[in-house]
């Protein structure tokens, strides 16, 4: 468990403590933007590692349980799921202010639509949504650390990047900010927005569906626990 809670640590840290703070200028300052990216992508993906691999072997030893998950929470893991899928892939194929190398669109007048009317961080959303409802579901203490992780991150990272864009965009930002929201559906029941189901664009929540589809068909394969309360292949 001790593993489970470094690579935690690391993992957050290298977001939230280096990326998300003023020592990122620095570091870019004295290696450049492009080593940057090359070292900061593959800390990430040494920390995924190191998250999952600690997270296999906890849960394989002595691993506490502080509650046993209703057996509803599982059923309707799936439509949560789906939820998630769908904030994060149409939030991901969605031309945003908020990705990186994106600030210019902010300052275009047809850009706040589709998803971004839903929330200006719908790819973050959905990764929270994904991990918290884990949690819920699984109850214990390696799954508390591992999904908390990716839950923490991706809340806490909504508003490390409003921050930075703010600070970097100004007034750009500042108009933009004003007609979107950060949790979803916050600007639309406060009457900044409205929901337009046919700007999402109908091929990005075909793609989302699709996605799911594979990760439902696939999660037993991929990670050993089927998606279907009771089923067992064995």
């Amino acid at each position: 468990m001790l593993s489970l809670w470094a690579a935690a640590a690391f993992f957050l840290g290298i977001h939230l403590v280096v990326a998300g703070s003023g020592l990122r200028g620095r570091i870019v300052g004295a290696i450049g933007e492009r080593a940057w990216l090359v070292v900061f992508s593959l800390a990430s993906i040494g920390g995924i590692s190191w998250l999952a691999m600690s997270f296999n072997e906890a849960t394989a030893g002595p691993n506490h349980l502080y509650w046993a998950p209703p057996i509803w929470t599982l059923h309707i893991a799936p439509l949560v799921m789906l939820v998630a899928t769908f904030f994060a892939v149409v939030g991901i194929t969605t031309p945003n202010p908020t990705a990186v190398g994106a600030d210019a669109l902010a300052e275009k007048p047809d850009t706040v639509k589709g998803m971004l009317r839903i929330t200006r961080h719908p790819f973050l959303w959905g990764a929270a949504i994904w991990a918290l409802w884990h949690i819920v579901a699984n109850g214990d203490r390696a799954s508390i650390i591992f999904f908390g992780t990716f839950a923490l991150l991706a809340i806490l990272g909504t508003f490390s990047i409003d921050d930075k864009k703010k600070k970097r965009m100004g007034e750009a930002w500042t108009g933009f900010a004003a007609k979107t929201s950060n949790l979803p559906f916050a600007a639309i029941f406060a009457g900044r927005n409205q929901l337009k189901i046919g700007e999402l664009g109908w091929w990005r929540i075909l793609l989302a569906l699709i996605v799911f589809g594979g990760l439902f068909y696939a999660h037993l394969w991929l990670f050993g626990v089927s998606p279907v309360p009771g089923f067992s292949p064995y």
